[in-house]
């Protein structure tokens, strides 16, 4: 009965999106990410100067709106080079790769360099909001991205092996049109993070922008009740 339930709310297409996303590709290249961050700096010692931002930055727009090319969705985004290469055989495919591309971000004067890229599960939740077959509405998507999120976040910051090697990146995008709207929003986290490190005085903290939610944020637009819950109580 709580499946059949489950299945007509769509409560579980979030839910396991995020837990595929984590258990096939996030556990296998997160905890590769800080030693090619390190063999790149080593090569390259002026670019990666602030190391809290030697992390997978992930985007996570609510739209589910994934550009293919950053370059494109952003001119301030430029790419420079992939990481090292993580070559396994998975579900017999043989020596199947998996990489990161380095980023150039321009902030006026200043270039920041990062490893980011879209959250691919958001993808299938747009084409499931286009197909007139998954019977999905935009209204559906929203939420199932904001689950998507808080589901993720939850498995992340359970994971031993994932601990600091990523930074979720979720934002709304305005209304109003912004060629650099992407740029703003990876550069406010790349500051923080390297404010964390720095410890600046609190006087100059940054100001988070409007269009970047907090976890906060999204736990008062979802209810509690509306996240898929274990069948056994005594799970945890």
């Amino acid at each position: 009965e709580i499946s059949e339930m489950s299945e007509r709310s769509k409560q579980n297409v979030a839910h396991g999106l995020a837990w595929s996303y984590y258990i096939g590709y996030l556990k296998i290249v997160l905890p590769r990410v800080k030693k090619s961050m390190e063999e790149f700096s080593s090569a390259n010692p002026n670019l990666l100067a602030c190391r809290e931002t030697w992390k997978l930055h992930i985007l996570i727009p609510l739209s589910c709106d994934v550009y293919d090319d950053l370059e494109k969705a952003d001119r301030n985004i430029k790419y420079l080079t992939d990481l090292t290469e993580t070559t396994l055989t998975r579900a017999g495919t043989k020596k199947r790769v998996y990489k990161h591309s380095l980023y150039t971000i321009r902030d006026e004067d200043k270039l920041w360099h990062c490893a980011v890229e879209y959250a691919t599960p958001l993808q299938s939740l747009y084409a499931m909001s286009q197909d007139e077959c998954a019977a999905f509405s935009r209204e559906d998507r929203l939420e199932q991205a904001k689950l998507f999120y808080r589901t993720l976040e939850e498995i992340l910051k359970g994971s031993k092996e994932c601990m600091g090697t990523y930074r979720l990146i979720v934002y709304e995008e305005s209304g109003e049109a912004n060629s650099h709207f992407l740029s703003r929003e990876i550069l406010w986290h790349l500051r923080q993070q390297c404010h964390e490190e720095y410890a600046v005085s609190e006087g100059n903290q940054p100001h988070n922008p409007n269009t970047t939610l907090s976890s906060t944020e999204l736990n008062l637009q979802i209810s509690e009740s509306d996240l898929p819950q274990p069948l056994r109580s005594d799970c945890f």
